[in-house]
């Protein structure tokens, strides 16, 4: 089995329907920009309250995903959207 890395990230979505819309949103926001996303854990779920009721639905989210090098992303159709920490110098995040 070749050798392989993973990266966890947490993310929170949030929702005015529930705990499962947030999760979901979560993920799929997520999936934009990552790729081979393998796992999503629930952290911690919250809502936010105003006036004695709830209006959003907030989920935290840990997120695995299989890290890629620079040599492997030349076998995908789009290289350049992997998920990428500052590296190259024009990185402003």
């Amino acid at each position: 089995m070749p050798e392989r890395v993973y990266k966890f990230i947490e993310v929170v979505g949030t929702s005015t329907e529930s705990w499962e819309e947030a999760t979901r949103v979560a993920v799929e926001k997520a999936a934009r920009t990552l790729r081979e996303i393998r796992i999503a854990e629930v952290e911690e779920l919250d809502m936010q309250i105003e006036n004695g009721k709830v209006t959003a639905y907030r989920a935290k989210i840990k997120i695995s995903f299989k890290f890629v090098t620079i040599e492997e992303r030349q076998f995908y159709k789009d290289p350049t959207s992997w998920f990428l920490e500052k590296e190259h110098s024009n990185f402003d995040g």
